[in-house]
């Protein structure tokens, strides 16, 4: 069974939904999947003010709600002068995956989730992207250093590849993340959009393999 999941590490409906997404994999044994990158505000250059730490806030607190997953709201209110721009972060797993192409994806996003979320880091800075992406390879037994991933994540190539994957995003006509597929006999099948609960996803999985 091989799954497309198009995501992006800072929105925080990915950042629950991937919890879910993990106990899916751990349920198929049989399952690949594979981690699209959404670039939900890549290239953003707006910073974010009271109004937009507000409506955060707001998402952060639905989200917490349906899924459990930890949030440090004090870190997102601590701010100053942050411009959320996902480009950074999505160029980071995409890293990961140059580097690494057979390491576990979801743990090098979620690791990034974790990051942004609960330890408030600035996922928007190449070197704290660095360190913790290594770490996370590390983690899976696949030994980058910081130096290293730095490097490829700047390099031209690597921005190059997650503009690709931007593309390949709004080719699959995704209009909200997280959007999970199904790959089935060369085409593209939906199993939701949205956040949902691994239960949910079994029940869509199952009828769509009936």
């Amino acid at each position: 069974m091989e799954l497309i999941l198009a995501a992006d590490p800072m929105c925080s409906w990915c950042y629950g939904f991937s919890k879910q997404m993990e106990l899916l994999l751990q349920r198929r044994p049989d399952a690949s999947l594979k981690i699209v990158l959404g670039g939900l505000r890549a290239g953003a250059t707006d910073v974010l003010d009271e109004a937009g730490k507000q409506f955060r806030l707001h998402h952060w607190s639905k989200v917490e709600e349906a899924s459990g997953v930890p949030f440090n709201r004090e870190g997102l209110l601590a701010r100053n002068g942050f411009v959320y721009d996902t480009e950074p972060v999505c160029r980071a797993v995409v890293t990961a995956r140059i580097l690494q192409p057979d390491a576990d994806l979801l743990k090098v996003f979620r690791a990034l989730q974790h990051a942004f979320y609960v330890n408030a880091l600035d996922t928007t800075d190449g070197a704290v992207l660095a360190d913790v992406g290594s770490r996370a390879l590390g983690g899976l037994g696949h030994f980058v250093t910081a130096e290293e991933f730095l490097a490829t994540w700047k390099k031209g190539s690597t921005i190059e590849e997650a503009a690709k994957d931007f593309a390949t995003v709004r080719g699959m006509g995704v209009s909200s993340f997280p959007t999970l597929f199904l790959k089935k006999g060369g085409a593209l099948r939906k199993v939701g959009a949205g956040y949902a609960h691994v239960d949910e996803l079994e029940k869509h999985l199952a009828a769509m393999a009936a």
